[in-house]
């Protein structure tokens, strides 16, 4: 019988690896020549990156045109599988280019880390205690990364909560760090356990947890476009629109988000598409955004909101405008290791975290914009099953000019199958 227990995996080379994981799976030899192709992500990189590696995993990288950020032209890479997001995203960034674009700011780089102190003989007590060595607390963090410091960073304050919880009373203390072009989390995390002691001291309680907290309140990203109203016009076989009557349906689409979490949810997926997917290109923790995002939306009022809202300006036009943690770095991490992460780094023109959060704030609300656009109009299928469809045409034979023939025919016969696409290929080439 086959078996995941492989003892020292690590320790294999790269042949032995594909070898094991090719007994295991019944894999062909074209199938291990696919694994073989690491591309601009070669082994080496890659087996320093993350644990047990025997290849990579590659997805699309598209570019995002049109945007123009406080009035600086950049180009936005998308790492992503899922159709009509770059264009949505691209077209979204054309709309508002005359009356400006972007408009953006930032909060400084203020991370949380979280020291959970338990087992405490008074927790009031403890927390009197270390409020009174509050300076000394942060002293004592900032030597611990002398360079953070030297670049502005540090522990900036140090507040403490009590949590009454269903093993007893908690004493929380909270780190402020400013990780300037870090995300922070390895920062965050060696400054905690380093003060570690000196609380338990303190307190007269036990450490548990040290950690960085991903709901990133201090660290905020904003964005503000304005949409004309003669720019948001359909005029489609399938639907037509005044600017003023899509203007109308926007609103009505973000009420509803507004109103129920239920929509609220998929509303902010829309915009985690853009910003993950610039994330995934550039070596972010995108799993730290969504975490920190979703958060957020509950974060301000204690229910489920969405991230973004939109109203009409005095000349009827649509303002949209989003807020968002955006915990990213330009230092650490996969940044300065996946050569395709650097090179779209270069592209984004980012020069400081802040600065790249900001970008990533319009990302997110041009995706956010194209999509309610497309739900209150035409609705999203049409475009997502154009792509689809050229997939489906490929893998139903048609090459070159063909496969944009027989898609489009399957998309006007709604018949999206493979069996409809091989019958199609014959039929066109004869």
């Amino acid at each position: 019988m086959k078996t995941s227990a492989i003892s020292e995996f690590y320790k294999k080379s790269l042949v032995d690896r594909i070898a094991c994981i090719k007994d295991f799976a019944d894999l062909s030899d074209d199938e291990v020549m696919q694994l073989k192709q690491f591309g601009a992500l070669d082994f080496e990189t890659a087996n320093r990156m993350i644990e047990n590696v025997f290849s990579s995993h590659a997805l699309p990288l598209g570019i995002a045109t049109n945007f123009l950020v406080d009035q600086k032209e950049i180009l936005i890479p998308m790492a992503l599988e899922e159709p009509s997001v770059v264009a949505a995203a691209s077209n979204a960034a054309k709309l508002c280019r005359q009356t400006g674009g972007f408009e953006t700011e930032g909060d400084e780089p203020i991370m949380i880390g979280q020291i959970q102190l338990v087992k405490l003989p008074s927790a009031k007590k403890g927390q009197e205690n270390i409020r009174k060595h509050k300076q000394e607390l942060i002293d004592a963090a900032n030597e611990v990364d002398a360079t953070l410091v030297k670049y502005g960073g540090g522990v900036k304050e140090i507040d403490t909560s009590i949590l009454d919880t269903i093993k007893g009373e908690m004493l929380i203390v909270d780190l402020l760090v400013d990780v300037r072009d870090a995300m922070g989390a390895n920062a965050i995390n060696t400054i905690a356990e380093r003060l570690t002691p000196r609380l338990e001291e303190l307190s007269g309680g036990q450490a548990r947890l040290r950690i960085i907290s991903n709901l990133a309140i201090h660290r905020k990203s904003r964005a503000k476009a304005v949409w004309k109203k003669e720019e948001l016009a359909v005029n489609t076989p399938e639907f037509k629109a005044t600017g003023e009557e899509v203007v109308e349906r926007i609103l009505e689409a973000y009420a509803f988000a507004d109103a129920d979490p239920f929509r609220a949810t998929t509303h902010n997926k829309g915009i985690m598409n853009g910003i993950d997917a610039v994330a995934i290109a550039t070596g972010q923790d995108f799993r730290a955004l969504e975490a920190g995002a979703h958060a957020y939306a509950w974060f301000k009022t204690k229910t489920y909101k969405p991230l973004t809202k939109y109203y009409k300006n005095k000349n009827g036009d649509l303002v949209g405008e989003i807020e968002i943690p955006t915990a990213v770095g330009l230092v650490g991490g996969a940044i300065k290791t996946h050569p395709i992460a650097k090179i779209s780094i270069k592209l984004l023109k980012v020069k400081t975290a802040q600065e790249f959060g900001r970008v990533l704030a319009c990302v997110g609300l041009a995706q956010n914009f194209a999509a309610l656009r497309a739900l209150a109009t035409e609705g999203i299928q049409r475009g997502h099953m154009k792509l689809h469809a050229k997939n489906i045409a490929v893998a139903g034979g048609a090459t070159g000019s063909l496969i944009d023939l027989v898609a489009e025919q399957m998309i006007t016969e709604k018949n999206i199958r493979q069996a409809r696409a091989e019958e199609l290929v014959k039929e066109y080439s004869k």
